[in-house]
């Protein structure tokens, strides 16, 4: 038993090694303060850094691990919270979450979620990007559409814009992940956006799983969660946030 108590202490020392910590902060946004988590890679920087937007859910502990990733791997990662403290348990009342958010005041909050990393000694204000899952990624997509300076947006199976007069706003590359079997995101709708996106000379980048559904990179979702498929996904995330925001 001793030996096993060892081994696991080893072990929890060792993941906390990495496991960057957060740390909660506040921002304001219009006549609002909104709270948000900030990961920070150790050392002094100036580092790229990410918006990190949420799913439906709300900001639970999987988009915090994600943030906590993202800042192991050298990037400022700031988690927003576009609920206002809540947090979904059911389909139906992250449903109901998601529908009340005011789309003005959304923009409003990831507006100004980017002006406060881009205020942040520690960060390269020239490298900011933007990533989130599900609704998240729809706003994630909005940034790149109203930021001109944002550098890197990453998009995993969020809703996208069709009209070729508004991805033209788009500065940022983007990235873009997505399930072959995802009912609310049809493949057609993803290669429409591609080739719009290409017309337009834009840098894209896009990956399809043919046999993955919604939310298949999130475990909490028992039916859909395809963890090879999440774990490509989360390696090639990287490799275009390297070469995008750390080049």
């Amino acid at each position: 038993m001793k030996i096993i108590a060892l081994f696991m202490a080893v072990v929890t020392s060792s993941l906390s090694a990495w496991a960057a910590e957060g740390e909660q902060i506040s921002y304001k946004s219009g006549a609002d303060t909104v709270q948000a988590m900030l990961y920070s890679p150790s050392g002094k920087g100036p580092f790229p850094a990410l918006i990190v937007i949420h799913e439906w859910w709300g900001l639970n502990d999987w988009v915090k691990q994600q943030a906590s990733r993202f800042a192991d791997q050298g990037y400022a990662a700031l988690a927003i919270d576009l609920y206002r403290g809540k947090v979904a348990t059911t389909p139906e009342e992250a449903h109901e979450l998601m529908r009340g958010v005011p789309e003005d005041r959304a923009a409003r909050d990831l507006r100004a979620a980017f002006d406060y990393l881009k205020s942040q000694k520690n960060v390269n204000a020239e490298r900011i990007g933007s990533i989130g899952w599900c609704m998240g990624g729809g706003y994630s997509l909005d940034v790149a559409l109203e930021e001109p300076t944002l550098a890197a947006d990453v998009i995993h199976y969020g809703h996208l814009a069709t009209d070729s007069e508004n991805l033209k706003k788009i500065n940022a590359a983007v990235f873009g992940v997505f399930g072959g079997q995802d009912k609310g995101i049809p493949v057609d709708d993803v290669k429409a956006f591609e080739q719009t996106m290409r017309q337009l000379g834009k840098h894209i980048a896009i990956k399809i799983y043919p046999d993955a559904g919604h939310a298949f990179e999130n475990p909490n979702n028992k039916a859909g969660y395809r963890p090879d498929d999440a774990s490509d996904a989360w390696k090639r995330t990287l490799d275009f946030l390297d070469s995008t925001l750390k080049k």
